[in-house]
């Protein structure tokens, strides 16, 4: 009789990437929507490739498939799993690249008016060129943030919010005691809206600490205060770069092996949470071009339901009201 080997495999991990744009519900937030059977519903109905790419660097790619492992696309993002026999080093390092797949994308977005300008930059002492893109989130389940507690706790690649900064731009995200709130202008003197009075009540959005500081070679003059340096693994389009590590020892939540090195049984779903932008929404009249009205507050864009009490605005382009260089406030212009 032929002898038989069986090789079980094991969730490793899963990264959902989760646009707040085709989630929420008008101005509720998709965590706080009441029905779980509508949460459930929307998130089968979810799907990120029409605008998001989720790929492994080419050196991930080989490391997986050098263990055995198996990654797969998702409507949500991916999925990686080892066989349960697999011991995974300590010390290993999986990158994943996002890049935008629709120009639209930057119309809903939050925190997407930063400009990702790529830098090249000769270093003599070296004779080589230095390449960094800036304003490149580095998500991370080494730095990521968490909320709530037990089976409902959920783990973020985000850093967790900051307070507000001096330098902190337009859509940043801040929290102030427990309140979260978000920039409507650039700073210094910014004036904010009230997210929510908890901060913990709501998912950590990624937000501007998430852009790391560059630290270039000694004497290298020009460099970006904050993205990624650019090399043959992290192509040109990279809008954000994912890096994980098998062990977080200040959480191991976090972590995606077991003290043996091999997958956990209960693996961890890391996410990434894209807010939807908010804006001034002002109506004009269609035939004459006269401003009818305008809101108070700036409303969140969003694909279901309508956080106002007219019209939505459509996702296509929002307008920058600047003083200067200074952007004082983000508009939606409606013509009804």
């Amino acid at each position: 009789m032929a002898e038989t080997i069986g090789n079980g495999y094991r969730r490793l991990f899963q990264i959902r990437l989760l646009h707040h744009y085709w989630l929420d519900e008008a101005a509720t937030v998709f965590d706080l929507i009441p029905s779980q059977a509508k949460r459930e519903e929307r998130l089968l109905s979810y799907d990120m490739r029409p605008f998001l790419a989720l790929t492994p660097t080419t050196a991930t790619e080989k490391l997986l498939q050098g263990l055995g492992c198996v990654y797969k696309s998702i409507a949500s993002g991916c999925m990686v799993a080892a066989p349960e026999t697999t011991v995974i080093p300590d010390d290993a390092i999986l990158e994943f690249i996002v890049t935008v797949q629709h120009p639209a994308f930057h119309n809903y977005t939050a925190l997407t008016l930063r400009p990702q300008k790529i830098y090249e930059i000769f270093y003599q002492p070296e004779e080589k060129t230095y390449r960094y893109k800036e304003n490149v989130p580095l998500l991370s389940n080494l730095t990521g943030a968490s909320r709530g507690t037990g089976a409902g706790k959920s783990l973020f690649l985000s850093t967790e919010i900051p307070a507000l900064a001096a330098d902190d731009k337009v859509e940043a995200l801040v929290i102030s005691g427990t309140t979260l709130l978000q920039l409507t202008g650039d700073q210094p003197g910014a004036g904010t809206h009230q997210l929510a009075p908890q901060a913990a009540n709501l998912p950590v959005f990624v937000n501007q600490a998430d852009l790391p500081a560059i630290v270039p070679p000694a004497g290298l003059v020009g460099a970006p205060a904050r993205g990624i340096l650019l090399t043959g693994q992290i192509p040109d389009p990279v809008f954000a770069l994912i890096r994980l590590a098998p062990v977080r020892p200040t959480d191991t939540d976090f972590s995606f092996i077991d003290a043996t090195g091999h997958a956990k049984v209960s693996s961890p779903v890391f996410d990434i949470r894209f807010k939807s932008r908010s804006t001034i929404w002002q109506y004009f009249d269609k035939s004459s071009g006269a401003l009818i009205s305008a809101e108070t507050d700036p409303l969140p864009l969003t694909y279901y339901g309508n956080a106002g009490s007219k019209q939505k605005p459509s996702e296509g382009v929002v307008k920058a009201v600047k003083s200067g260089d200074r952007i004082t406030q983000l508009v939606s212009e409606i013509f009804i």
